[in-house]
């Protein structure tokens, strides 16, 4: 008998069938949302926890001796303390390259819009520029053909590709940087070298030591002032505070991110409370990956995890 509950299944969004994972357990409890003290009772007598963003402390862990495996509906698994889950013998899976078709699209999608200048054109438009211009069109912002134009990646795995892949389409000539932390290791030319040269910068890397404000003051003033910089990766990659006065002060061209260091941001973000001024900047809800088709994709790959498991166990 598997007995598995689920934490917090309102995270994966409405219509999403988790018959994969019940056809993998002997019983699935399903919550849709949980505190971490909720955890603790809700994962009492379970030998799964299958959850996304609820903490999983090693107090918690400490408490749940029935516990044997925990499935993370997410690549990040910040949420759960390792050390204590390897020192109980509690196996952890997550999931990894469920959402590439759809973070890739959004991509390219703030990409777009950055090049098209169409947060300022839509500002002007509803401000009636354009029923009072004398001419039959806008044009007072320099759009960005991004044919030709260069595109580095930070970030070469699935994702990156991908990314990288759908640009070439567009006619970009494409760079990866070499992995912040091991430049001296790696043939591919460092973020120093090619920040002068890129008219877009796409961050698509885990956020760690040698990541945090990887985008920073010092970079941001090596740029082209017509950069286009985005962020579909983790908040805190860029230092959000320099590269909104970078934007401001016309040091770079545009700015998309889709993730903010705190989410929700409860307390308000710099960059949240900058859409209401005339920036081409854009900030969307870390809602790169949640197209319906990735979302079931993360439950097939979490029951995949669970039947995994159940083969060398």
């Amino acid at each position: 008998m598997l007995n598995a509950v689920m934490l917090d299944a309102e995270s994966l969004g409405p219509q999403i069938d988790l018959a994969a994972i019940r056809s993998v357990v002997s019983h699935l409890e399903v919550f849709g949302q949980s505190t971490t003290q909720q955890a603790r009772e809700r994962l009492a007598n379970a030998d799964i926890a299958i959850v996304n963003k609820v903490v999983l402390d090693a107090e918690t862990l400490q408490q749940l001796p029935s516990l044997k495996l925990i499935c993370v509906l997410a690549t990040g698994l910040n949420n759960i303390d390792l050390d204590a889950a390897k020192h109980q013998d509690i196996v952890v899976k997550n999931v990894a390259a469920y959402g590439t078709a759809s973070v890739s699209q959004h991509t390219l999608m703030l990409m777009l819009t950055l090049a098209n200048r169409l947060p300022l054109y839509q500002r002007d438009l509803t401000a009636g520029a354009w029923q009072q211009s004398d001419f039959f069109c806008l044009q007072h912002y320099p759009t960005l053909q991004l044919a030709g134009k260069h595109l580095v990646m930070v970030g070469q795995g699935e994702l990156g590709s991908e990314v990288a892949r759908l640009a070439e389409a567009l006619g970009m000539h494409i760079s990866f940087a070499a992995r912040p932390g091991n430049e001296a290791k790696d043939d591919r030319p460092s973020l120093d070298e090619l920040m002068p040269q890129a008219d877009v910068i796409s961050l698509h890397c885990p956020l760690n030591e040698s990541t945090h404000h990887l985008i920073n003051a010092a970079r941001l003033a090596k740029a082209k002032p017509s950069l286009l910089l985005i962020n579909c990766a983790r908040g805190g990659i860029i230092d959000e505070e320099a590269a909104l006065s970078a934007l401001r002060d016309q040091q770079i061209g545009g700015l998309a991110v889709d993730v903010l260091p705190h989410e929700p941001p409860r307390d308000g973000h710099p960059l949240l409370a900058a859409l209401d001024e005339p920036l081409n900047l854009i900030v969307t809800p870390h809602n790169a990956w949640v197209t319906p088709e990735a979302r079931q994709n993360i439950v097939s790959l979490t029951a995949d995890n669970i039947r995994q498991w159940k083969a060398e166990n």
